[in-house]
């Protein structure tokens, strides 16, 4: 299910800063190598923990629920229903409490957190390691991604922050520390190594590639940092795989290349925009690969292109293979979008492609989502089987903010408000395919097929992948 060293002698303390210098240069790992004696084995992290945990803080949440108290040891709707105030009694509300982490990314008080963290609170404070507490506001929150981003007001002090480190420089085994506020019981510490990494599949977040780590991460964690030992933040901590609730040795943390794009989108205009690719596709499993001609599986199969997709514009192919973005290994979707996830807006990527056991190189610049067709939202009136429902059209721009696949294009339901769309079944979310004989594409010709006078309607919808058909006799 998924869910959100000790003290040694003091000169140990000066060999770990003088151990921290001679691994780093300008920044940048100069050598890994495993300790080579019991005075190497013994070194303490505190120095680094000293430097680093200021940057971490916890936050609370508050929220106000209204329910009603039943007489029965069970919840039912139907006795609710038509039972009410008489049994139920007055709405009453009750408080709800949370707890998370969050890091300082900038000294004037911003902090990235997670999206499960601060959603749908009514208060927020942000307890600092100094144990000072602030009211936060929130800027903008990503669902998608399971980010938000916090501001307190500590002026004229600034606070210390943390850098957001190159995720793409981590390796299997490297050594990181996790800081967060485990279970409410304040500022913890754990460590661990980079247990694997890009791993998708996680279901905490569609773009999603993240980072694995055995450094304990419970919850309360959620929202905090993963620090490499450099005092670089290379993950946030969000999920955790369990059993129990409790940690295995099995954390996910979202790596600092992708936080840092969705943040400074945040920061720049409250929410974010994510480059558009326009394409879809499927894991080169073993048998594709050996179908394609590939050596081993790798890359995805791309199945599906956008009429507008800049991938498409580029030379990009269904039936090609998309092996690496920018020299980095995709293989799968998640880690495909991840990759494009990872690129501000404006700029172009590199593709590796194969296609017909040839590699060939493709350079795709990277577009907002296109706000096209134009969404036109109508409700539904007259004689028909739709009547009472509100559509619109689908957009790559107004999917993203659905949350679906910016890649679907046609009719979609936004809302069923009663009438003989509601007795048809209609749903928020089906896409209109056909009216008839008529290929829906647009709500105009929604519109003008609805109008004609029919003995029978016959109406295909799509509904989560899935085509139904529905039959309505005038």
């Amino acid at each position: 299910m998924m869910t959100a060293p000790t003290c040694f002698v003091s000169w140990l303390a000066v060999t770990v800063v003088v151990l921290a210098a001679s691994v780093t240069t300008g920044g940048h790992a100069a050598e890994r190598r495993v300790p080579g004696s019991a005075g190497e084995v013994q070194l303490s992290y505190a120095p680094l923990v000293r430097e680093v945990a200021p940057g971490v803080v916890n936050i609370y949440t508050r929220r106000v629920v209204r329910q009603r108290q039943s007489p029965f040891p069970f919840d039912d709707p139907f006795f609710e229903r038509f039972f009410g105030e008489r049994l139920f009694g007055m709405p009453r509300e009750r408080v709800q409490n949370s707890l998370g982490s969050g890091v300082i990314v900038e000294a004037g008080g911003l902090i990235v957190t997670n999206h499960h963290v601060v959603e749908g609170s009514d208060e927020i404070t942000v307890a600092l390691a100094d144990r000072r507490e602030f009211a936060a506001t929130l800027v903008g929150t990503d669902e998608r991604t399971d980010l938000a981003l916090l501001r307190i007001d500590s002026a004229p002090e600034t606070l210390p922050f943390l850098e957001l480190g190159d995720s793409d420089r981590l390796q299997v085994g490297d050594l990181v520390l996790a800081i967060g506020n485990p279970f409410g019981v304040g500022q913890t510490v754990t460590s661990g190594i980079v247990s694997a990494l890009a791993r998708t599949g996680v279901g905490v977040s569609d773009v999603g590639s993240f980072i694995q780590t055995d450094a304990a991460i419970n919850p309360g964690n959620s929202g905090g940092a993963l620090v490499t030992l450099d005092g670089k933040v290379v993950g946030i901590n969000t999920a955790i795989f369990s059993r129990s609730g409790g940690s295995i040795g099995i954390g996910f943390a979202i790596p600092s290349n992708l936080v840092r794009v969705v943040i400074d989108a945040i920061a720049a205009g409250g929410r974010a925009v994510r480059p558009w690719f326009g394409v879809g596709g499927q894991a080169a499993t073993q048998d594709l690969a050996e179908s394609l001609g590939l050596d081993r599986p790798l890359g995805v199969l791309i199945n599906e292109i956008h009429p507008l997709s800049p991938a498409g514009r580029a030379g990009l192919r269904i039936g090609d293979v998309v092996t690496a973005i920018d020299a980095h290994e995709v293989f799968d979707p998640q880690g495909l979008r991840y990759r494009i996830a990872t690129r501000p807006i404006g700029d172009t990527v590199t593709l590796a492609v194969v296609r017909d056991g040839a590699t060939l190189t493709l350079s795709v610049p990277l577009i907002a989502p296109p706000e096209h067709p134009p969404r036109d939202i109508r409700s539904l009136g007259g004689r028909h089987p739709m009547t009472g429902a509100a559509v619109a059209n689908l957009s790559p721009a107004f999917a993203e903010e659905l949350n679906i696949d910016s890649n679907k294009t046609g009719v979609i339901v936004l809302e069923v408000k009663g009438g003989p769309a509601a007795r048809l079944g209609l749903k928020p979310g089906d896409i209109v395919v056909r009216v008839g004989e008529t290929v829906i594409d647009t709500t105009e010709s929604l519109v003008a097929a609805l109008e004609r006078s029919r003995a029978e309607w016959r109406i295909v919808i799509n509904r989560g992948g899935e085509t139904m058909s529905v039959v309505v006799r005038g």
